[in-house]
């Protein structure tokens, strides 16, 4: 669970590189026989743009994505609330039937129904905790859905006019030069913010 918003980083990272790939993959460029490939070569060159924008800029400062922070950090709190309260009823109930036997208070038959209580309710925190896990590795997964949607959304209406032929996400290691004159960071947070503004109200 403490993974959680690394795994929306990383995740934020996957999706914009898929969508990269998918672009590449599903692109079909269709030639008229009438001309020569040199001619297709030099005019695609010439209308061949890459937009980029800075990924750790829109995590910080797109609205969404804070929000969709503080939503997966207050339910793993909650979850974290929830196991430490069942984990605290454990024990105590463990001290109490400890404390009994160590007093005499409890005979063999009374000594083995509390193994088995103590047993089920181990049991029953390890299954709640598995739910729990699960409950918040779908709502990673589901918010972490909605992240990619709104930016491929917002990426296909801002690119409507095709004067890129791709927009990449830039991440330090993947590139070796940029050319600041196609970063369009500013332009994706501020419709980005926007838009998601419209969606809340």
């Amino acid at each position: 669970m403490k993974n959680g918003l690394l795994a929306l980083n990383v995740f934020l990272l996957l999706a914009v590189g898929y969508l990269l790939v998918v672009h590449f993959s599903s692109e079909k460029t269709s030639r008229t026989s009438g001309k020569s490939a040199t001619n297709d070569s030099a005019a695609h060159a010439a209308t061949f743009r890459i937009a980029y924008f800075e990924m750790d800029s829109v995590e910080a400062n797109f609205q969404m994505v804070k929000d969709v922070k503080a939503e997966l950090s207050k339910k793993e709190n909650e979850i974290n609330s929830q196991l430490d309260r069942l984990t605290k009823e454990f024990q105590q109930k463990y001290n109490y039937f400890q404390g009994q036997a160590q007093a005499g208070k409890m005979n063999q038959t009374q000594s083995e129904s509390a193994s088995l209580e103590l047993k089920n309710l181990d049991e029953q925190i390890k299954n709640r905790k598995q739910t729990l896990d699960q409950e918040y590795n779908d709502l990673v997964m589901r918010r972490m859905k909605d992240v990619k949607t709104c930016i491929e959304d917002f990426l296909k209406e801002y690119n409507k006019d095709k004067r890129f032929a791709y927009i990449v996400s830039y991440e330090q290691g993947l590139f070796f030069y940029k050319d600041s004159a196609l970063n369009i960071t500013s332009d994706l947070i501020r419709g980005l913010n926007n838009t998601y503004k419209k969606k809340k109200s």
